[in-house]
């Protein structure tokens, strides 16, 4: 017999139900009982599109909708009811009249149920299906659905994870079969609750990752629209709500604020990036900084222009009306009253007009009459390169005689311009290496990349080293700042180094050679920089998946980087660490293997350009700067971990996520993966939050950087098809994936090493190093107490040692003075005449 117990809506009848068929059972065994498994009450499948959607989710439709309604709920797929079915026919073992073993049964109605029995309950693993086509394979435990199975419904959708009273409950994987819709997170009686990413495309190029509550976004989490727009920050009931940063990244705007129902309410920061021209190193953008209402500019707010002018004031509907200051590029400051976007007109301002006219007038004339010297003598001298760029050489020319250094300065001046176009090109190109794409398309090279460049281009070749270069190039850094990794190097700074590096290369050879700047600057070109550059080596800017994965370990690195340094022997002695110290800390640190051996590690620093290899074998005194650092842990990294590791590492994955074989899940975990790293910020810089879209629409026809309204993004979110041929689309593939192949094996070692290995070692040495600081530190206490201790014990024994000596004259003055008192008690006539005798 099954027995069973209503769940849900169906309770008080379940009780009622259940005491009359347990009396059946009982008097007649064949008596078929009905059976229940809990119900869902509230399963829904996936959206359809991202405009109907199963759960109260705002349509997939970006910012410029004012106040989305609420949609209702919509529920597609739920887990059927088990109850109040009658057996039909049962085929299986019985013992003492009650199912036991395997078992088939057929209910009336058409449902089935295969698999396996234990004292007349569905108890074990078996298929449950009903007559509508949804089907259940899992675990039973007596009738109840629970730990983890798998629902199947008719159109192809299935839920693979954890269940618990025949709901959804746990970790699970939801596939809608009529869309292309996945959601893979965690569930909470039968909702999608707590953290969990739903994908709405095969692609994935539109999906929502964060928190959910009863089948809302709510919480914090981050959205992808198809356009490439994204958001990021705080939700309510499926609209953007709180704070949050979205990005239009299609038109170059972003905004950080406030919203509330799903437009921008409150203050923030909207940014409008103008798009500037290859190999800029400075941006220009508007910004509005103030009130919103209602996705507008309205109340009181902060304009910058990207020309130059401000506003500060009051508005109305995106417009400056009411009081407002406006401060022109020149310096010049209007304050007054502005109507509908316009200053309004005050009679000093139309004075002034007149008057300039006037003066304008006055000049006309007085030009008729009068010639106009200029004194040639007295223009600025303008550099042969331009405005921007100013060569700092001050200090290498000062090394060359007098009446030489005009000559070098205008010879080296055209060298440069001669190569300029090459060295605008190497520093956009290497400025670029490991950053996101820049919504103004302005880059700076840091340290770290120039690093990167000298590398490539062999500056180090035969036996300089880069933190020589870094010393020679010093100027006026303090020396903190002499090695630092993300120091940032603007371009007339970048020209500069070349051309100290050039003539600190080749002075030697063009010793007897004028003008010895020009020959030097011109070798190093030939030699170095145009055949090597944008060629780049080296492990850490390999890919760019890589690279961004591989930044996020940046910050850990240089710490470590930073706790081994210690002082250079020779002047600034600054702080590096040496080749030895690299070698000393893998030691430490219990890294050295069957694998990674010290000669490998050697063959390492060789391989990053840490250390030439000579006659004698490899310098070890040689100092490493931080990119040589990180190249040679990552080098390390994928020749210490070995299958054995990355196999243990999956196996232990499996049991943390599910104690269950989730299946066809690999392409969600991973998506999410990379769409997790898309996301992070990169060498220390962080990527905007991302706030929903809405269409604030700028009105300024007054200034020249802001005559460009904001578009509506909402009519952009369509999938675009694109046309390409079949053969050259299979080849690509084919290699991407080679390359896709080696970069998740490079990564999974370098996770494992860093994570499992480098980074807890570093933990553990440092606590060690703490623990020794504050043993010795207690010592010291200890010592300092014993000190005391001692010194105080002395003190008493001194004293015991003066009252010891006292007690002693005392005593001997006592026994001296007691014979004569009884000689004077027993002849009191001698003691009267010695005592006159003074004896």
């Amino acid at each position: 017999m099954i027995k069973g117990k209503k769940k849900d809506g169906k309770k008080k009848d379940a009780k009622k139900d259940g005491k009359k068929d347990d009396k059946k059972s009982k008097e007649s065994p064949s008596t078929p009982a009905e059976s229940s498994l809990t119900a869902v009450s509230d399963l829904q499948s996936e959206p359809v599109s991202e405009d109907t959607q199963s759960v109260p989710e705002a349509a997939d439709k970006e910012p410029g909708v004012k106040k989305p309604p609420v949609q209702p709920f919509r529920p597609i797929h739920e887990e059927p009811l088990l109850a109040q079915v009658i057996i039909k026919s049962y085929e299986g073992e019985q013992v003492d009249e009650f199912y036991e073993g395997e078992g088939f049964i057929i209910f009336e109605g058409g449902n089935t149920y295969k698999g396996l029995f234990s004292k007349g309950y569905m108890h074990g693993e078996g298929t449950y299906t009903w007559a509508d086509g949804v089907k259940y394979e899992g675990r039973f435990t007596k009738n109840v659905l629970t730990h983890s199975g798998r629902y199947t419904w008719k159109d192809g959708s299935v839920y693979e994870g954890s269940i618990q009273d025949g709901l959804r409950h746990g970790y699970g994987v939801f596939r809608s079969g009529a869309h292309p819709i996945s959601y893979a997170g965690c569930w909470c009686n039968g909702k999608r609750h707590g953290k969990g990413m739903i994908c709405y495309d095969q692609k994935c190029t539109s999906w929502y990752s964060g928190d959910w509550v009863n089948n809302v976004r709510e919480g914090w989490g981050s959205r992808r629209y198809r356009s490439g727009n994204t958001y990021e920050g705080q939700w309510k009931k499926n609209l953007r709500h709180g704070y949050g940063q979205m990005k239009w990244l299609t038109d170059n705007q972003e905004y950080r604020g406030q919203w509330e129902c799903g437009v921008q309410q409150g203050f923030g920061i909207h940014t409008w990036f103008l798009q500037r021209m290859e190999m800029s190193q400075y941006c220009l953008r508007n910004e509005y900084m103030g009130n919103f209402v209602q996705g507008e500019r309205h109340g009181h707010g902060l304009f910058f222009y990207a020309s130059g002018e401000i506003y500060s004031g009051e508005w109305v509907h995106n417009k400056k009306h009411g009081r407002g200051t406006f401060v022109f590029a020149n310096g010049r400051l209007f304050q007054g009253e502005f109507v509908n976007d316009r200053p309004v007109q005050c009679p000093f301002l139309q004075e002034a007009a007149v008057r300039a006219k006037k003066r304008k007038a006055t000049s006309e004339k007085g030009s008729r009459h009068s010639e106009k010297t200029t004194h040639i003598n007295a223009l600025p001298k303008r550099s042969n390169l331009g405005s921007d760029i100013d060569l700092k050489i001050s200090s290498l020319l000062d090394s060359f005689p007098r009446q030489d250094r005009k000559k070098e300065l205008e010879k080296i001046e055209l060298a440069v311009a001669e190569h300029i176009s090459s060295l605008r090109k190497a520093y956009y190109f290497y400025s670029t290496l490991g950053c996101s794409p820049s919504p103004d398309n302005t880059y700076t090279l840091t340290r770290l990349q120039f690093w990167r460049f000298l590398k490539d281009c062999r500056f180090h070749f035969p036996s300089r080293t880069l933190a020589e270069m870094d010393r020679l190039l010093r100027g006026d850094n303090p020396l903190e700042k002499i090695h630092l990794p993300c120091d940032i190097i603007l371009f007339n700074t970048f020209v500069s180094n070349l051309v100290q590096l050039a003539f600190h290369i080749y002075h030697e050879k063009y010793k007897d050679k004028v003008p010895r700047l020009w020959n030097c600057f011109l070798e190093m070109m030939t030699k170095n920089v145009l055949p090597f550059a944008c060629r780049v080596q080296g492990i850490l800017y390999s890919g760019v998946e890589f690279t961004s994965f591989a930044m996020s370990y940046f910050n850990k690195c240089w710490e470590i980087y930073e706790d081994f340094c210690r002082p250079s022997p020779g002047p600034p002695f600054e702080w590096t660490v040496k080749l030895r110290q690299f070698l000393w800390m893998l030691s430490d640190f219990k890294l050295l293997s069957e694998e990674l051996t010290a000669p490998r590690v050697v063959g390492i620093f060789v391989k990053v350009g840490a250390s030439v290899p000579g006659v004698h074998g490899v310098n070890l005194e040689l100092q490493m700067v931080f990119l040589e650092f990180f190249e040679a842990l990552l080098e390390c990294a994928l020749v210490y971990v070995t299958e054995d590791m990355i196999q243990q590492k999956e196996a232990r994955d499996d049991q943390k996520i599910s104690s269950f074989e989730i299946k066809e899940t690999s392409a969600v975990s991973h998506t999410e993966y990379f769409l997790s790293q898309l996301l992070r910020p990169c060498e220390d810089t962080k990527l905007a939050r991302q706030p929903s879209l809405l269409e604030t629409l700028l009105s300024f026809p007054v200034t020249r950087g802001e005559n460009k309204d904001d578009v509506s993004l909402s009519d952009k979110d369509v999938e675009e098809d694109q046309e390409s041929c079949l053969e050259t689309e299979l080849s690509d593939e084919s290699e991407e994936d080679e390359l896709k192949k080696l970069f998740s094996l490079w990564m999974c070692k370098v996770e494992i090493f860093f994570t499992t290995k480098l980074f807890p070692a570093f933990e553990h040495e440092r606590v060690l190093r703490d623990k020794i600081k504050e043993n010795k530190k207690q010592d010291a206490e200890l010592a300092g107490l014993r000190k005391i201790q001692a010194e105080e014990l002395q003190r008493l024994i001194a004293e015991k040692e003066v009252e010891a000596a006292k007690r002693r004259e005392a005593a001997a003055l006592e026994g001296k003075a007691k014979p004569r008192r009884l000689i004077s008690k027993k002849y009191p006539t001698w003691a009267r005449l010695l005592s006159r005798l003074n004896l």
